[in-house]
């Protein structure tokens, strides 16, 4: 153990005993408080992150993962994937400060951000970070003035990727051999390639032709006498397993190309930044019920069968658009409600839609459903809540910040302090599964791969 993450951390969560179980208690609790100035709150499962940790190691052995901070940067999920061994992928210099002030390195940081501001790249450089980003003649010209001693990787565009960020990001194959040149006219040195094919992207030839590309540029800078020596595949890995594309497949995908383009052995460092991946299953939100209202829906001989006026149910909620749920309108998704108290069969079910706090036509979370009859004060509960979510700052002002309550099973703390890794893999261990689940999917099993600890990039 490194000593990031210590039990006083969590709750330790014992057989016979769920997450679930200690939301039910944290929403009982906080039903009960006097004060009543709780409205949502995170629990997160980090035994979920081990369990996707070392899927990872499985599916992409050769590939070593750093995290993308602002996916969500609370600070159990910053220590468990510290304590994993995990770089960290850090977009400005408040993510740098925070993992920096965690124990991290400057040697497993990476300053990814295609769009730096000079100051940035100054802390940067006061700090120890050395591997940077660019992919445009004037992005590398700041890096130049502020931080000359910088290892440098350029940024292609995932060509083929449906992802509308080769638009905005990534230089294309016609600019890299300039850029390149004028890198080393500039005596700042190449050290490498990265891309990016995008969030969710489901056409797996992106992977294939991306790591083609990078093939070319890696040749391009060696022949301009750079040292080339780190492919960085990017993110978009999906945190779901219901994702229209699986995890395995793409690994698939990329596993193959790497043996045609980067075989074993030929002193690549391969790299992957991970956000979604691993902390979107983690998280479950439990939030209140703030107000409601009931209205009348004026349609003429239409009646429901109790010969009432069909009406509708519109509940506020305590996080809205702005804040926990932005990925109503960054992602277009439709968050569906689990019910914490549960219903009988015979309740009616009523149209209802979900609303934030704010007075704002936008501030929609969810329309559609049909629940039966809540009331101010009932917690409704949203899994898969983990990513972009936390840490990303609410744009309503006065706004708290979320409290998270993390969790952990026993078997997957003893799994992350080692005691259940084989000290030699052999074909009696390579499949060794052990249980991780902290109850809430009993099925789930911590699949063991082989002990992996990144060493420092440079």
């Amino acid at each position: 153990m490194a000593g990031y993450l210590s039990e006083t951390d969590f709750v330790m969560v014992e057989e016979g005993f769920s997450t679930r179980d200690l939301l039910e208690e944290l929403t009982l609790g906080a039903s009960q408080a006097t004060t009543g100035d709780v409205a949502a709150f995170f629990v997160a499962d980090l035994g979920a992150v081990v369990r996707r940790h070392f899927c990872f190691l499985k599916c992409l052995p050769r590939v070593r993962p750093f995290y993308t901070v602002k996916c969500n940067s609370s600070p159990g999920v910053l220590k468990v994937l510290a304590e994993l061994g995990l770089g960290f992928s850090c977009a400005n210099k408040a993510e740098m400060e925070l993992v920096q002030r965690i124990g991290i390195p400057a040697g497993k940081i990476i300053y990814a951000n295609p769009c730096k501001q000079i100051a940035q790249i100054k802390y940067a450089a006061k700090h120890g970070v050395q591997l940077l980003s660019f992919d445009n003649e004037l992005e590398l010209a700041k890096v130049v003035k502020s931080h000359p001693s910088a290892k440098m990787v350029l940024h292609i565009a995932a060509e083929d990727s449906p992802s509308h960020l080769s638009f905005k990001f990534g230089a294309s194959l016609k600019s890299c051999r300039h850029l390149l040149e004028n890198a080393k006219r500039s005596h700042m040195e190449v050290v490498g390639v990265s891309f990016h094919v995008g969030t969710g992207c489901p056409d797996l030839q992106a992977y294939t032709q991306s790591i083609a590309d990078a093939r070319l540029v890696f040749e391009m800078g060696t022949e301009l006498g750079h040292r080339m020596h780190i492919l960085d595949l990017g993110g978009g890995f999906p945190g779901l397993e219901g994702a229209k594309v699986r995890f395995e497949e793409i690994c698939s995908v990329i596993n193959s190309a790497l043996d045609l383009y980067f075989p074993e052995g030929c002193g690549v460092d391969i790299l992957a930044e991970l956000g979604r991946y691993y902390v979107t299953s983690a998280f479950t939100l439990a939030v209140s019920i703030i107000a409601k209202k009931e209205v009348l829906l004026d349609q003429p001989g239409r009646e429901e069968e109790s010969g009432s006026t069909p009406k509708t149910i519109v509940y506020h909620l305590g996080e809205g658009v702005y804040g926990i749920f932005n990925s109503v309108l960054f992602d277009n998704t439709c968050p569906t409600p689990i019910l914490q108290k549960k219903s009988s069969m015979e309740q009616p079910l009523y149209s209802s839609s979900l609303w934030g706090p704010v007075v704002d036509g936008c501030d929609c979370i969810a329309e559609g459903l049909w629940l039966p009859q809540l009331h101010v004060g009932d917690w409704l509960v949203f899994e898969n809540m983990g990513a972009y979510t936390v840490g990303m700052g609410s744009l309503l002002e006065g706004a708290q910040t979320c409290r998270v309550t993390y969790a952990m099973s026993r078997v997957a703390w003893e799994a992350l302090r080692g005691q259940l890794l084989p000290a030699e893999q052999d074909e009696d261990t390579e499949g060794m599964c052990k249980p991780l689940s902290c109850g809430w999917e009993i099925t789930d099993t911590l699949c063991v791969g082989p002990v992996f600890t990144p060493a420092s990039i440079m």
